[in-house]
């Protein structure tokens, strides 16, 4: 945030532009399926009650909670039912296109629901997209290198 602050400093959002946790949901209910749910919920709780102390209890910011750690194994898991089985297999390699999709349209699910959660305006839906968008896309990128690195020295 304060290096978007000084890029941006007129920018009325408190949202993030460059959001990477989005990109950390994606890619753990991708690996874990179902089991994402619990092993994003401790991180996520400990972060809406630092940036909003006990109005983490809120039922607005409790809503928030459940959305933020439930949509992505939910699209997921419909994907899943509709035929279209992403999760990873030994059998075949990993569809990277394809769960950037599933990040992408979970983006837009998640930024809705959230800004109707909170009562948001609609520059919050924006900033929250242009967020999630934005860090899936940055954080798969630097895993791609990383992997490629990786695989380079081995």
């Amino acid at each position: 945030m304060p290096l978007q602050n000084v890029f941006f400093p007129e920018y009325p959002s408190r949202a993030s532009l460059l959001f990477l946790p989005h990109g950390v949901r994606v890619l753990a209910a991708w690996l874990l399926g179902w089991r994402a749910i619990f092993a994003l919920l401790p991180g996520v709780f400990v972060v809406f009650a630092f940036l909003g102390g006990t109005d983490v209890f809120l039922p607005s910011r409790l809503l928030a909670i459940v959305i933020a750690v439930t949509t992505v194994p939910a699209v997921f898991y419909l994907c899943k039912w509709a035929g279209w089985d992403l999760f990873p297999s030994p059998d075949r390699k990993p569809c990277w296109s394809c769960v950037m999709g599933v990040g992408v349209v979970t983006s837009f699910l998640v930024s809705a629901l959230t800004n109707m959660a909170f009562g948001s305006a609609r520059v919050e839906y924006v900033a929250f997209l242009i967020g999630d968008i934005s860090g899936l896309f940055f954080l798969m990128l630097g895993l791609y290198y990383t992997l490629r690195l990786v695989d380079s020295r081995g």
